[in-house]
């Protein structure tokens, strides 16, 4: 089967998205199949016999969307599948690019408007943007309907969608990998590590987050990660001297001593839906306090702490429960959990494939 994997982000890069297409694309040749990936960069990253990643140079929006849809027409023609990981970075050149033979297939986990509508500083959650009435539906409607089929990573999207948008292309939930890793049982130190891993984008909530590091006492935080908001939260942070520190991105082996260095993971967006960082923390006995604004099901948030955690002080509220109970909370987090592979997140997806 060949199948097109057509994604916004791609490792070097980081973020969820790039993590997930980059690990299914390596099963998925692993088994067998003949795959090509498409995303936003300037060169060609790689290229091999069963895989090759084509590269679309980032610039004005209708331009690269163009420019996106060609190179699918050239590389996909001839796809089984043509499987989409953003509704409107990737799903307008899928619809630009008027492909016959391919079913097309849209994997959400995410939500590009409410996105785009917190990076500019709004505060609703998803959830609210939707039911305060989100200006985005006619043309995510318009988006959706192009495609034969919607994957969502969590039941919490996948009802939200069913009771906002009318006539869904037919659609199916995909859990993420559940990612192998060392539940050591973490040991509180003085003062207290928290951690913070991913996109410095607006939803994530960081600049709360600061604010409450910079109320407390005995509390440090680090950044690891990349993004837009990156100099506005420096500036945030800077008078807090070494208690909040920015780090670089950080991959493999150099992810798990970050991991081992530190107390707590702290996501406090204003919703996450599927955050695969909280897995991979979890998975090496980290404990996370989580927002209790995601789509995570219970069996995926099983010994995360999620709370509250809007505004500073919600989070020192949660971040002070955590220090409080932090051997219990430690000790649940190095329990071992439920693996679930990317071996099997791409036998699911090869099912959806051959049915679709």
């Amino acid at each position: 089967m060949k199948i097109v994997l057509a994604t916004g982000i791609y490792p070097p890069d980081i973020g969820g998205p790039a993590t997930y297409v980059k690990n299914l694309a390596d099963e998925l040749v692993k088994i067998g199949h003949e795959v090509g990936v498409v995303t936003y960069s300037e060169k060609l990253i790689v290229n091999s016999e069963k895989c090759s990643v084509m590269g679309i140079k980032k610039g004005f929006p209708i331009i690269r969307w163009f420019q996106y849809a060609k190179t699918l027409k050239k590389i996909a023609k001839d796809a089984d599948i043509v499987y989409a990981f953003s509704s409107i970075s990737c799903g307008i050149p899928v619809k630009l690019a008027r492909l016959k033979k391919p079913k097309k297939i849209l994997r959400l986990g995410g939500d590009f408007f409410w996105e785009r509508y917190t990076a500019v500083g709004g505060k609703r959650s998803l959830r609210e943007y939707y039911e305060k009435g989100a200006k985005s539906k006619s043309i995510n409607s318009w988006v959706l309907k192009s495609f034969d089929h919607i994957v969502f990573s969590t039941e919490f999207q996948q009802k939200l969608y069913q009771e906002h948008f009318k006539k869904l292309p037919s659609h199916s939930v995909i859990e993420n990998a559940v990612p192998e890793g060392n539940s050591e049982v973490h040991i509180k130190r003085e003062p207290l590590s928290l951690l913070f891993m991913g996109r410095f984008v607006g939803f994530k909530n960081l600049k709360n987050l600061i604010e409450a590091v910079k109320q407390m006492s005995g509390i440090r935080l680090t950044l690891v990660g990349d993004g837009p908001k990156k100099k506005e939260l420096m500036k945030v942070a800077s008078p807090a001297g070494t208690r909040i520190m920015f780090a670089s991105p950080v991959h493999g082996e150099e992810k798990l001593k970050v991991f081992a260095g530190h107390d707590l993971m702290v996501i406090s967006s204003i919703t996450e839906i599927s955050p695969n960082v909280a897995l991979e923390a979890r998975a090496n006995g980290l404990p996370v306090l989580l927002t209790e604004e995601t789509g995570f099901s219970s069996s995926l948030s099983e010994a995360m702490v999620l709370r509250k955690l809007s505004t500073p002080s919600d989070i020192i509220t949660a971040i002070k429960e955590v220090q409080e109970n932090y051997a219990d909370i430690a000790d649940t987090a190095g329990s071992s959990i439920a693996k679930r592979g990317w071996k099997e997140v791409a036998e699911e997806h090869l099912k959806l494939f051959n049915e679709s």
